[in-house]
């Protein structure tokens, strides 16, 4: 019989189930309509596909007539003889589709460290503001679309504004279509077969990565920490700009990073023992460090915020958020300019001259470490058993404040 709107409403209506109806005339071989216990009815297809029965639902009975259901048929069979089927081809197209955006926020959520931790939130922030300003022309076009020469053009143009920040932007870039490789394939295959960004090493574009070096020359160390305990104890200063001197001198006197300290709050603080803590720094590795005595009475000179659970707190119930004005305090006196980060330089440099061992400061500043012994054999989620250590530094530099001013350096109170 041929397929007719009154024959396919006539089929009889399984008791439970499914029922199939196939040998129909003038239709594409394997043509066949289902019918539920429900009484709903479909134009199916089913044909031998990479070497398996498979079921194509051409469309529901009503939505589409018998004739349509012939003309789908007849294009589903055209495309199983060249190797695909429309289900495949729209899977194909929406995978084509997906925009270097929605990769990066599937990076973010998805990708995990080493340690099996997520992203960082500051890893987070520079992949959306590479994303947001950097390819902010690709962020919603197919990630497909990214090729060698827009790289290439893409990545000079870049350098001309910041060769670090091109190099980073660029090594978001490689990763993020390292992940779109594994994380969309089409029929087992790579979105895409090769990694575009690889023509930056190709033709040898990467810009040097000139290390920073900088930090406070240790003979101008004595002058800087006498700045800054004038500066936190200074009545014509506001509490913001006061608070920005307790936090570079924690920063001075502990190696710590930005975030780490700025973003530190007192739940995570024992002045009694003398220690802070870090619930998850740069490494995913939690760690308690000693909190030297003339550190832990500046914080307990430090004024509670109700309502800020910060211990450098800024405004509203947020942390400070800068500390520029003292930065370039510190930078007239050290006759170079210093970031933050210069901080953490300085500490290793003052370490260094108090004769401790690397290791030991590399522990203190909760760095990155590679060494098999120390990462294995050696406490590094304790280290109050570096408090000398961490005492001598804050010894060191109080006496060089002491031989830059004499008489005239403001102490602090005693250590009860």
């Amino acid at each position: 019989m041929k397929p007719t709107k009154t024959r396919i409403e006539g089929l009889p209506t399984p008791a439970k189930g499914q029922a199939f109806y196939f040998d129909w005339e003038g239709v594409p071989n394997g043509f066949g309509v289902r019918v539920t216990a429900t009484g709903a009815r479909s134009y199916i297809l089913e044909k031998r596909i990479d070497g398996k029965n498979k079921r194509i639902t051409l469309g529901r009975h009503g939505d589409i007539t018998c004739e349509q259901a012939k003309i789908i048929a007849a294009k589903e069979v055209l495309l199983i003889s060249q190797g695909t089927t429309s289900k495949q081809q729209k899977k194909r197209a929406k995978t084509s589709s997906v925009t270097l955006g929605e990769i990066a926020e599937q990076y973010i959520l998805e990708r995990r460290t080493k340690k099996g931790g997520a992203l960082s939130e500051r890893t987070k922030q520079d992949i959306r503001k590479h994303i947001e300003k950097s390819f902010s022309e690709w962020e919603n076009a197919p990630i497909v679309k990214i090729t060698r020469d827009k790289c290439s053009a893409k990545f000079t143009k870049l350098s001309e504004k910041s060769e670090a920040q091109a190099n980073q932007a660029f090594r978001y870039l490689r990763a993020l279509i390292n992940f779109a490789q594994e994380a969309h394939r089409i029929d087992d295959a790579p979105l895409i077969l090769e990694n575009p960004v690889k023509v930056i090493s190709g033709k040898k574009m990467w810009n040097p990565d000139n290390a920073r070096n900088g930090r406070i020359p240790l003979e101008k160390v004595g002058a800087v920490w006498n700045m800054l305990t004038e500066r936190r104890q200074s009545p014509g200063l506001l509490q913001i700009a006061q608070t920005g001197a307790d936090l570079v001198i924690f920063m001075l006197l502990t190696g710590a990073r930005w975030s780490e300290a700025a973003k530190l709050t007192w739940d995570r603080v024992n002045l009694e023992a003398g220690t802070w803590h870090l619930p998850d720094p740069k490494n995913h590795n939690p760690v308690t460090l000693p909190l030297p005595a003339p550190l832990a009475q500046i914080l307990k000179e430090r004024p509670r915020v109700e309502g800020n659970a910060y211990v450098f707190p800024g405004r509203s119930r947020d942390h400070v958020k800068d500390v520029r004005q003292t930065m370039e305090q510190v930078s007239k006196l050290a006759e170079i300019h210093l970031t933050p980060h210069d901080l953490r330089r300085s500490f290793r440099a003052i370490a260094g001259k108090c004769g401790i061992e690397l290791w030991k400061t590399k522990l203190l500043m909760n760095h990155i470490s590679a060494d098999v012994t120390i990462n294995n054999y050696t406490e590094t989620s304790d280290l109050r058993y570096l408090a000398p250590e961490s005492e001598l530094i804050a010894a060191w530099v109080i006496e060089q404040g002491q031989k830059a001013d004499g008489a005239n350096v403001i102490q602090l109170h005693e250590v009860a």
